[in-house]
């Protein structure tokens, strides 16, 4: 991606996640950027288009990291095969990593604050919202909690509630991390996790 793509996606997104997605203009992506309308079309036919590319950026992360930690990339359906050979430590070190993206990384984190502004107002974005950070990660952990009982890595008992109490800390500490409610989200959630699997593991 050019410099100059690379910076209006910034700067879109700053302003999607400070305003709302529907209430920035091309117009102001532009003034802020410091440019002429036309010089931003040149690069993204509408806001459309900027939004798509946010997207699929978050796309790729998400699968370069479930590669790179071993994790299934895709839904159950589409990969039963692999969620079989995640081990716990495969999935803490995903877990914190994907924990430290989404509140450390400013792009990820802008993008989450666009979800949770924009998702009580544009049905596209709650399922967007939903698929990255509520009911998504949530049927993602319970099929892949599911696979490992089966493989023996994990005690038997109920994917779904273990799911929910995988889940949850991770989600209100995210939350904690963007309000700046607590100094040390990183390491309480890795107290979590250690926890959890101290008490489900086989």
């Amino acid at each position: 991606m050019s410099d100059t793509k690379e910076k209006i996606l910034n700067a879109a997104l700053e302003r999607f996640a400070r305003e709302g997605y529907a209430a920035a203009s091309m117009r102001d992506i532009a003034a802020q950027l410091g440019i002429t309308k036309g010089a931003l079309y040149r690069h993204y036919s509408s806001k459309r288009a900027i939004l798509e590319e946010i997207v699929g950026r978050m796309e790729r992360r998400d699968r370069e990291e479930a590669r790179a930690h071993g994790m299934p990339e895709a839904a159950l359906s589409d990969a039963s095969e692999d969620y079989g050979r995640a081990a716990p430590e495969d999935v803490r070190a995903y877990a914190l990593e994907m924990f430290r993206y989404w509140t450390e990384d400013p792009f990820a984190a802008a993008f989450r604050r666009m979800l949770t502004l924009e998702r009580y107002r544009d049905p596209e974005m709650a399922a967007l919202y939903a698929q990255y950070l509520s009911t998504g990660p949530l049927g993602y952990m319970e099929d892949l909690f599911r696979e490992m009982m089966e493989a023996g890595c994990l005690r038997r008992g109920d994917a779904k509630r273990m799911a929910l109490e995988f889940y949850g800390p991770m989600y209100l500490l995210m939350d904690a991390a963007l309000e700046g409610g607590t100094e040390t989200p990183a390491a309480e959630l890795e107290k979590c996790i250690d926890r959890f699997f101290a008490e489900n593991r086989s």
